[in-house]
């Protein structure tokens, strides 16, 4: 690719988009920011992009359109993304692309506001509480394959509680959670931001971890669509990455536009939902209900000068590491293969490159999580078969004869 003088000069030519007016697929969530932002905001104008905003009530109804063709792109779970790749989690197997990553950290594992009075309000009392006797606590996330389903079993697994036995879990949209923990229908949810913070307002419970404390820094949104989109579209995508990267750009350029983000992301369109709950923890400002309250060293984050945005390849390699963990996959896929064709790369280098948004030599990175695990990408297949607690014990004992 020869180098581009300026970024207006992608909509020229041969590389104008191929589609001007795109419909991308967004949910209720603070982690939305930078598409809701790159829509209302202009930043698709100067690639020749349209972007228009389609509010999904819920993340299978998100993938089903986007399957469909009605979204060209949209927010996605990390989890939801590879398991339409592999064919888990209800739809048939479909070539899918994680075109850039759209936030790190900012979910959180909440608990009800009757667990806290009963002083269930730390790891080892949760873990102790739910080995007695008596009824399953019923703990929410937001998809069977998605982000928060994984950082909560990830979260149990790490402090003695076996996601798949010791609790039951089941399915609410993230707009939802509050209600259910009302209602009394959940005991506890993981989901994103602002719903955990909203608990607390409502004096519906507290938050017991945040998702940066299992894995700081960790992948957690996406912006996604099928590869045939990418393949007939590819001037268009690379002009909505690059609308999206400006977006996530101006967002982390000064805490007055975080503030106006938070503003314009509470307005009943987009997540509907009071400011008091969105903006200080889209500022890093967390409070967990228990009377604790911090500056996060790990907030949510929507651009970090791109390490934010970028597709690594381990990345999305974990969360198949985890789907083998817990038994959504019967065998090892090809972990570095199918990510090659997941992570668009190639592309997101281009769309960086000539934003001047520094770009990683390197296609894997190096993670501690709050286990000690080290997780780098290599060798996933015995990272997978790492762990004391997983849905793979079975497969550990010899057969018997």
């Amino acid at each position: 690719m020869h180098k581009r003088p300026d970024s207006l000069a992608w909509v020229a030519g041969s590389d104008a988009p191929e589609k001007s007016a795109l419909n991308i697929g967004f949910m209720a969530l603070t982690d939305s920011a930078s598409l809701v932002v790159a829509a209302t905001q202009g930043f698709g104008q100067p690639y020749g992009l349209t972007l228009n905003l389609h509010r999904q009530n819920s993340w299978a109804n998100l993938r089903d359109r986007l399957l469909s063709g009605e979204l060209d792109a949209a927010l996605g779970l990390y989890g939801l993304i590879y398991g339409v790749q592999l064919g888990i989690g209800g739809t048939p197997a479909t070539d899918m692309a994680v075109l850039m990553g759209i936030c790190q950290n900012g979910q959180a594992i909440n608990l009800s506001a009757p667990l806290m009075r009963d002083g269930v309000t730390d790891a080892e009392a949760l873990r102790r509480h739910v080995h007695q006797d008596g009824a399953r606590l019923t703990l929410a996330h937001t998809f069977p394959t998605g982000t928060h389903a994984l950082w909560l079993y990830y979260w149990l697994a790490s402090h003695g509680i076996h996601p798949l036995r010791d609790v039951n879990t089941l399915v609410v949209p993230p707009s939802q959670m509050v209600a259910h923990l009302r209602a009394g229908r959940i005991d506890g949810f993981c989901a994103g931001g602002p719903w955990g913070a909203l608990a607390i307002e409502e004096d519906m419970g507290f938050t017991l971890a945040t998702s940066q404390t299992i894995w700081p820094d960790h992948p957690e949104k996406v912006l996604g669509a099928t590869r045939a989109f990418v393949e007939q579209y590819p001037n268009a995508t690379r002009a909505l990455v690059m609308s999206v990267l400006e977006a996530s750009r101006f967002i982390e350029a000064s805490e007055a536009n975080q503030r106006g983000v938070a503003q314009l992301l509470s307005s009943a369109e987009y997540v509907d939902a009071p400011l008091s709950s969105i903006e200080p923890r889209l500022l890093g400002r967390y409070q967990d209900g228990l009377g604790h309250a911090w500056q996060d060293a790990h907030p949510l984050r929507f651009f970090a000068d791109g390490q934010a945005n970028m597709p690594w390849l381990s990345d999305g390699m974990w969360f198949m590491t985890q789907f083998r963990r817990w038994g959504l996959l019967r065998e090892d896929p090809d972990y570095l293969g199918i990510a090659r064709q997941v992570q668009q790369l190639q592309l997101y280098r281009e769309a960086a490159e000539a934003l001047g948004i520094a770009v990683a030599d390197t296609e894997l990175r190096s993670s501690t999580l709050i286990d000690g695990r080290t997780w780098d990408g290599h060798d996933p297949a015995s990272y997978a078969r790492s762990f004391p607690i997983d849905a793979l014990s079975d497969e550990h004992l010899p057969t018997a004869i």
